[in-house]
């Protein structure tokens, strides 16, 4: 224990008497500064309890000290949602690129959200352009982010995972091929890829279809297209008088004045989108025929003294007499042989052909999908008359060439009109009853004849 001076009881008459305070005497004038805790003197302070006094101790104290505080985090909360925040944005939108997690925190994703601006709402393009896009396994929500900015489908990566990881769909990714229109906003670009809401369908087109059998599928809206939105008598009209500004994008189709796109839109498999509309797919037909055939193959019309539109007339018919790729090139041959003779061509497709365009017209569009194409007629072919419109159609009264294709043919009947086997002197052939699509070829009428005898066709 120790023992310290001037720690007993003051006498309470002093303080009765009415001595003056401590601090008066301490710093009194001209008077000698008395001891700190000197016995007898009231009001004065030992220097223990100097040392060990607590400011503001005591349940006052503690309460000014949680008003202090709560009033320096309300200025600086100011500070930081006014002149500090600009730097304290910028602070914490550099660190998301390495950390896109930090988009979860929600004062991180409101600072974004302002950082970001137009870029979080706004399409990356004005470019309507369908284009695929495939989504690999094991891909995380960042690495697709930064491929659509890359694609230039996107402005800014952080525009999508904000999106993402407010939607909780981050890590929600299905692998596949997703079709995607350039001016998606990042919101439908959320919608499409991570919650798996790929509206896109496949139409399915044979190949060595017509114009009117296209049109057809496209009325009857099957249930694969049933979300389609366009109209096929759109279709049917844009293929029919193709617009100048379209042909001027496809210079190499070379149509005569009055032609429709017959023979040049590609058969196969098309992933569209329900509002796709009818110049979107015949630019996507177009453009396919034009990989197909490629500019190789056009050239080699030109150098052939011939039009590509020719080449695809040739061809149409060829698709449409022989299955078989082996024969082609001697069907080809035949009918130019048959040209170079000015001899009719006796061609059953060209008729058939003008016989169903003449049906449907009467039929009317709505019937289409009812209609049953390229049957052969019961009266004789060469019994049936055509309006002048489409005379030259009626190959068993018309010499030459038809005025155009009849449908669209495939690269294998392309390559058979561009290099006919003419060599043989072939000029007329007959369908083998049961061979599988087979053809017997004759140099003369006589040996002709004989072989449709012998194939039960006369008599």
């Amino acid at each position: 224990m120790t023992i310290r001076r001037g720690g007993g009881p003051r006498d309470e008459r002093e303080v009765a008497a009415g001595s003056q305070p401590a601090a008066r005497r301490v710093h009194g004038a001209g008077g000698a500064r008395p001891h700190v805790g000197e016995p007898g003197r009231a009001g004065t302070v030992t220097a223990y309890e100097m040392a060990h006094r607590r400011p503001g101790s005591g349940a006052g104290g503690l309460l000014r000290v949680g008003i202090f505080l709560a009033i320096a985090a309300a200025i600086m909360l100011v500070l930081l949602g006014t002149v500090l925040r600009p730097l304290s944005r910028s602070i914490v939108v550099g660190l998301v690129d390495a950390n896109p997690g930090a988009l979860a925190m929600p004062f991180v994703a409101d600072f974004v959200r302002e950082d970001l601006g137009d870029d979080l709402t706004a399409p990356a393009s004005s470019d309507p352009t369908q284009v695929d896009f495939t989504v690999t396994a094991g891909e995380t929500a960042s690495g697709i982010a930064g491929r659509l900015v890359d694609g230039g489908l996107l402005r800014d990566a952080r525009a999508f995972l904000l999106i993402a990881i407010e939607r909780d769909v981050a890590g929600a990714l299905d692998a596949g091929t997703f079709l995607l229109r350039r001016n998606l906003t990042p919101d439908q670009l959320v919608g499409t890829l991570l919650e798996a809401k790929d509206p896109s369908i496949t139409i399915q087109l044979r190949t060595g279809l017509r114009l009117e059998q296209m049109t057809a599928y496209l009325e009857a809206r099957p249930d694969e297209i049933a979300t389609l939105q366009l109209e096929a008598a759109d279709f049917l009209a844009l293929v029919r008088k193709p617009p100048a500004a379209l042909l001027a994008d496809y210079p190499w189709l070379e149509l005569p004045k009055g032609a429709t796109l017959e023979g040049y839109l590609a058969g196969g498999a098309y992933r569209i989108l329900p509002d796709t509309s009818a110049e979107e797919l015949v630019r996507k037909m177009l453009d396919r025929f034009n990989e197909q055939v490629g500019p190789t193959r056009i050239q080699a019309a030109a150098d052939g003294g011939r039009s590509l539109h020719e080449v695809v007339t040739l061809a149409s018919l060829v698709e449409r007499e022989s299955p078989l790729d082996s024969e082609r090139p001697l069907v080809a041959g035949v009918y130019q042989n048959r040209v170079a003779r000015k001899m009719l061509l006796n061609a059953d497709p060209t008729v058939i052909w003008g016989v169903d365009l003449l049906a449907l017209e009467d039929l009317g569009l709505a019937r289409w999908p009812e209609y049953s194409f390229w049957n052969v007629p019961k009266e004789p072919l060469a019994s049936i008359e055509f309006p002048a419109s489409i005379a030259g159609y009626q190959t068993y009264r018309s010499r030459g060439m038809i005025p155009g294709p009849i449908s669209t043919p495939t690269v294998t009947s392309i390559e058979a009109a561009l290099a006919p086997d003419t060599a043989k002197g072939y000029l007329y052939f007959v369908a083998i009853p049961g061979g599988n699509g087979r053809h017997d070829f004759s140099k003369t009428y006589e040996e002709h004849l004989q072989k449709l005898r012998e194939y039960g066709y006369i008599r």
